[in-house]
């Protein structure tokens, strides 16, 4: 599976323009109100560029008037959201994968429509996928508003034609996994990336809901298969000794309970005050859910190719936080793990748990930066460290 090497944003919200590296263990801590969510949120389009529905999610978040770079800009120059990720697949030769996207409104600066589409509708203006390798590269997809081509598996160009709808990425819309092995390979690898943020723990949570018994390696980004997750690590690997050991870390003298499931898998807590009663997830309180709930993505049988944690803190009790870290840096020996957070706690307990430094999430004239980072799209410490 490849890793993400490197993340480019520009026109969205608060990311005028921005490059930057990702690691194995990515920590972004800053205050309320610098971008840090904007970070997140990017890659989350990714995503739906993967799946098809970009166009509708920059939709839903209002529109290019709510989306789009707010700050100064030239007016002759087109309302663009360009996205792009560059994939590492090191552990398979050598080479990598740079997909770009670009997205405007129907009408172009110039005043020509490139395509059907309803006025304020967000439309696919550019879309590019790349290989890259250490002595060549070839662009496997290259599509400028309605026109386009794509190499298949035998180097031959192959024309977009008329059925992509301009509200439709190439990259999802090319299913032929035969034909287009490395379209399929970076699509699979974007759609298998978890995004966990704010864990639903009112009464009517899935969290505190039984789940249909069905073996659960990886929890899904809403965690509504929790209790087949603990299921599936206790009775189907029998292995639970990571998640008692973090619960325990969590709660001195609690137990997890996950009982055998039949039709539905369930779970539920012993604390050492009551050591005859079982507390069922509608009884927990939110942070204690919530707390398991991150147990669930983060010591999973199988961790996806990247997990994102956007401000995982909220509810928790301070407390809470030195488990919590270790049980990120325990996944990020596993998987890519990228984190935000306003917690200086919490960036504090990662780096004495795994000696890795947070960035510093910035806000310079209206613009998200992250400190230290050059226009290059590296970081200082990166060359004083090589010389």
């Amino acid at each position: 599976m490849l890793v993400i090497k490197e993340v480019f944003a520009a026109g969205y919200r608060s990311l005028r323009h921005i490059r930057f590296p990702v690691e194995p263990l990515s920590v972004f801590v800053g205050a309320n109100g610098t971008g840090k969510t904007n970070l997140y949120r990017s890659l989350q389009l990714l995503q739906s560029a993967a799946a098809g529905t970009l166009a509708h999610d920059l939709a839903a978040e209002g529109g290019f008037d709510s989306v789009f770079w707010a700050g100064t800009r030239n007016p002759k120059e087109p309302v663009r959201v360009k996205l792009g990720v560059r994939l590492s697949g090191e552990g398979a030769g050598g080479y990598n994968l740079e997909y770009a996207v670009e997205t405007g409104l129907v009408k172009s600066a110039g005043g020509v429509i490139w395509g059907a589409g309803f006025l304020l509708e967000p439309q696919i203006k550019a879309e590019t996928l790349v290989y890259e390798a250490p002595r060549r590269s070839k662009k496997l997809l290259d599509r400028q508003g309605p026109h386009g081509h794509c190499l298949d598996e035998e180097g031959l160009k192959r024309p977009l034609g008329g059925e992509i709808l301009p509200s439709e990425t190439a990259l999802n819309s090319l299913q032929d996994a035969a034909a287009f092995p490395d379209l399929h390979l970076a699509r699979r690898t974007m759609l298998e990336w978890r995004f966990f943020h704010d864990f639903r723990t009112d009464a009517r949570s899935s969290l505190r809901q039984p789940c249909l018994a069905v073996t659960s390696p990886t929890l899904a980004s809403d965690g509504s298969n929790l209790a087949a997750v603990f299921a599936t690590l206790a009775h189907i690997r029998q292995d639970t000794v990571d998640l008692d050991q973090a619960f325990d870390d969590a709660f001195p003298g609690a137990r997890l309970v996950i009982p055998e499931p039949d039709r539905f898998a369930s779970f539920g807590v012993v604390f050492p005050d009551y050591p005859k009663r079982i507390f069922q997830p509608s009884e927990l309180s939110d942070g204690t859910l919530h707390f398991l709930a991150l147990a669930g993505a983060l010591l999973s049988y199988r961790l996806p190719p990247f997990i994102a944690l956007n401000e995982p803190e909220a509810s928790l009790h301070p407390d809470l936080l030195e488990p919590l870290a270790r049980m990120i840096v325990s996944a990020s020996r596993r998987t890519q793990v990228w984190l935000v957070t306003h917690s200086e706690p919490l960036a504090e307990a990662i780096t004495r748990n795994s000696g890795v430094s947070p960035r510093r999430v910035i806000k310079r004239k209206g613009e998200t930066w992250i400190d230290g980072l050059r226009l290059s799209g590296d970081f200082a410490e990166e060359e004083d460290e090589d010389a």
